[in-house]
């Protein structure tokens, strides 16, 4: 186990454990309604007996911690409630075998269970069955409580069954080892005939039987065992156990003490609908000493035989839970049980009205080692450390421990501080300092002895409370903590910018259209064009907004959350966290985020979370603001296509022009040698490449190039089209030089000066590529050159150039 339950008492050993939750989706509002109803029966007399049975129950419930459920039976779910809404027939398998799934999770355990299905009507809801009620609707259900009592006493049943099997001593029978999870690796191959383990084994089963007779209304009979118990675990050594027992024999004479409760639980146990009225006229007769009732269940015989005469007193209950404690502090994995028996040991303890000893249980329990809390466990626990000493009288102590959690609230390692839970918890110290916020509280001439620690807590009260009264009166004006002075819409970065078709826009300019002049509409589209954007972003691409910010304060300042507050389509806003120097100049902050849908999407400000405190800025209530322009066209997902090449790349590549992508290759060829380019393209991005196009310009400023230069086949291509996201496909070029040297000798020199280079970049389909010339930069000589060459080098290039296309409502 690694959750202390810190609301345990004593005389909840006596209880069994009944798990109530819902099944599939219930309204909240709703489970809890019910919820309520369920746990209003705590306690169900049984009929023909003189016991009661006792029961707790809990809407959440960890697994682990019904795995010691033999170590302490109060710890086993032996019910299970699951509550369930259904609304046609359709859907009554799916429900039921949720609620099978849900028994399967502590079948182990359990004794009984029931289905409440609410909403079903119909031939389904009108089957008689045992383990589900049906109900049609959560207002009309008014025998829940009544079907709960039969629940509770099928458990009984198979309780005592199970008392009276483990109870029965049959000679020459095994008795199992009983044991807690942690402990299973130390018994692997210990000899099961010792006389030592035998008696570990006797000891062991002695305690459950114990547990079962408390459960079960035996305090007698618990007492007894118990006492045995703790007899035959002593003599072995076993202090885990021991430990266990003796806690049992605490908490049964508990029980018998004090039948009002430690915890102000029992005072409010109210006879169930099945005890009627004629057995309060019956609760002094007394059945003889293991007599059996019509229904063959005994009834509980302690008060002939003397009740006191194995009960602890008051005094000795401490002792032995002393003593518990010491036993389970020797088990590391035991620290959770430990913890509980302090929390135990200070409620009795203050019915005793003995401070002094329960303050010593409850440092002891300040300095058990649970492991790795989080966050909200150590609020948890300093918070019913203050109310377990406020319980006992220290309300100074109290009130430490309360700040303590009151500080773990806005802990630095809370992703979200609890600002106004650490002020409420703040306040709530006072009392226990005797002091008080408000003036008329204080007279003139009043002196109070205030310790260094009020002092230290007056001032983060008033801080706090300052703070609070911020937040609740300027709270608009928050955003003065984090100055902002521009706000600029970036684009796409040029792999990802998508172009318009110069083939479609052409057509378009070219149709012929009248022109009509209003000054009306000029001036309108003359404020739109102040506000949109002129370039687009694509959806699923990531986008930037620049944000030019400063800190105006004296200290550094954290915001430890940031983001863009968008309308008009769907966005992903990506946080973002910053810390800014004090009184920091301009600081660029880009805030990132993902259109998730195509249309026009309007970036109306920032969220920032500063101190605690979450705001939102609109950039329309700051007009020292600076902006270019706030909304932006969204266009839909476009493909995106990768080119990669066999060869290897060029030494002094080519400078493309703003709106390309150059990645440049080149080879060296003898005259009319061929060779081949292998060029891959994976598609990248999550569109489907539908078409394929490759065109190819060679530059020949030289003399004249017998054939083509460069040539391909797109069938192979082209037959693999559309191509998937991640697919890729591999087009061949051929590469074949032969040229004229006729021209002149210098020729010579000049192609030895040049080369062969083939461009290619990232590119986004559909696919254009652009042969374009290279400029020349040498103008045909006349001079001859008498060296002889053998070989050439070929002039030539292959440039490839993508542009995403816009698709836009123009059908551009």
């Amino acid at each position: 186990m690694s959750i202390p339950d810190y609301m345990q008492c004593a005389e909840d050993h006596q209880t069994v454990l009944v798990v109530v939750r819902p099944v599939g989706i219930v309204p909240e509002d709703q489970f809890f309604r019910i919820y309520k109803r369920i746990a209003s029966v705590a306690q169900v007399s049984i009929q023909d007996s003189q016991r009661n049975l006792y029961i707790r129950y809990r809407h959440h419930y960890l697994p682990e911690n019904n795995e010691w459920g033999d170590f302490q039976t109060h710890r086993k779910v032996v019910g299970l409630i699951s509550v369930t809404t259904c609304g046609s027939a359709k859907e009554w398998p799916q429900t039921s075998d949720r609620f099978h799934s849900q028994k399967d999770v502590f079948g182990a355990t359990l004794y009984d269970s029931r289905l409440l299905v609410f909403g079903l009507q119909g031939e389904i809801a009108e089957q008689q069955r045992t383990d589900v009620a049906f109900y049609s609707s959560y207002d009309d259900c008014p025998d829940v409580e009544k079907r709960v009592e039969d629940f509770v006493e099928s458990i009984f049943i198979v309780l005592e069954s199970k008392r009276l099997d483990r109870a029965t001593d049959k000679s020459g029978d095994k008795i199992p080892l009983l044991c807690v999870p942690f402990e299973k690796k130390d018994f692997v191959g210990l000899d099961t005939d010792s006389r030592h383990y035998k008696k570990r084994c006797q000891g062991r089963m002695r305690k459950h039987v114990g547990d079962l007779c408390l459960q079960a209304g035996m305090l007698q009979d618990a007492l007894v065992h118990y006492h045995m118990a703790v007899e035959l675990l002593r003599s072995v050594n076993d202090f885990l156990w021991l430990g266990a027992a003796l806690e049992g024999l605490c908490s049964a004479s508990v029980i018998f003490h004090y039948p009002g409760g430690t915890a102000g639980k029992a005072a409010g146990r109210k006879p169930s609908l099945a005890q009627g009225q004629g057995q309060e006229a019956d609760a002094g007769k007394r059945h003889r000493p293991g007599a059996l009732t019509a229904n063959g269940i005994s009834a509980d015989t302690s008060s002939e035989i003397g009740r006191a005469k194995n009960c602890l007193s008051p005094e000795d209950i401490i002792e032995k839970y002393k003593e518990a404690i010491s036993y389970y502090g020797k088990y590391k994995n035991a620290g959770v049980i430990e913890l509980e028996a302090c929390v135990k040991a200070v409620r009795v303890l203050a019915i005793q009205k003995r401070a002094m000893e329960a303050s010593e249980f409850l440092q002891n329990a300040v300095y058990i080692n649970l492991g790795q809390l989080s966050e909200e466990e150590k609020i948890q626990r300093y918070s019913i450390l203050s109310e377990l000493y406020h319980l006992i009288g220290f309300h100074r102590k109290s009130a430490f421990f309360k700040r303590v959690a009151a500080m773990q609230c806005v802990a630095p390692t809370i992703p979200e501080p609890g600002w106004r839970a650490c002020y409420k918890l703040l306040l709530e110290t006072l009392p226990g300092y005797s002091l008080c916020l408000d003036p008329k509280d204080f007279s003139k001439g009043t002196q109070l002895d205030v310790p260094l620690l009020c002092v230290k807590t007056v001032p983060y009260t008033v801080r706090l409370s300052l703070q609070l009264y911020i937040i609740n009166k300027t709270h608009t004006q928050a955003q003065t903590s984090v100055s902002v002075r521009s706000v600029e819409l970036l684009d796409l970065p040029v792999s990802l910018r998508p172009h318009k078709q110069k083939g479609l826009l052409e057509n378009i300019m070219s149709s012929k259209s009248p022109f009509i002049y209003s000054p009306i509409i000029m001036h309108t589209r003359g404020e739109e064009r102040n506000k949109t954007i002129e370039f687009r972003w694509v959806q699923g691409d990531v986008c930037e907004v620049q944000l030019m910010v400063y800190n105006p304060m004296p200290f550094e300042l954290r915001v430890e959350h940031m983001g863009l507050l968008t309308s008009g389509v769907e966005f992903e806003s990506l946080p973002a966290a910053l810390s800014l120097p004090a009184e920091s100049g301009l600081y660029p902050v880009t805030l990132v985020g993902v259109p998730r849908t195509a249309g026009n999407i309007n970036v109306n400000g920032y969220h920032t979370s500063v101190f605690g405190v979450t705001s939102d800025c609109l950039l329309d209530g700051l007009p020292s603001v600076r902006t270019s322009g706030c909304m932006v066209e969204v266009i839909p997902s476009l493909p995106r296509l990768q080119l990669s090449t066999s060869l290897p790349r060029s030494a002094h590549p080519l400078q493309p022009s703003k709106e390309e992508l150059s990645s440049s290759v080149s080879v060296q060829l003898f005259n009319g040698e061929t060779q081949q380019l292998t060029i891959t393209l994976e598609n990248i991005g999550s569109e489907d490449l539908e078409s394929l196009e490759v065109t190819s310009k060679t530059c020949n400023t030289k003399e004249k190039l017998f054939g083509e230069f460069l040539s391909w086949d797109l069938e192979e291509v082209v037959s693999q089209l559309p191509l998937k996201p991640g697919q890729s496909v591999t087009l061949t070029v051929n590469i074949k030089v032969r040229l004229d040297f006729s021209g002149g000798e210098n020729l010579l020199q000049d192609l030895n000066d040049d080369g062969i280079s083939v461009t290619g970049l990232p590119i986004s389909s559909p696919l254009r590529q652009v042969l374009k010339p290279r400029a020349e930069t040498k103008p045909l000589g006349s001079e001859s050159s008498k060296t002889d060459y053998n070989h050439v080098k070929g002039v030539g290039v292959v440039q490839g150039r993508c542009k995403r296309k816009a698709r836009s409502n123009n059908n551009e």
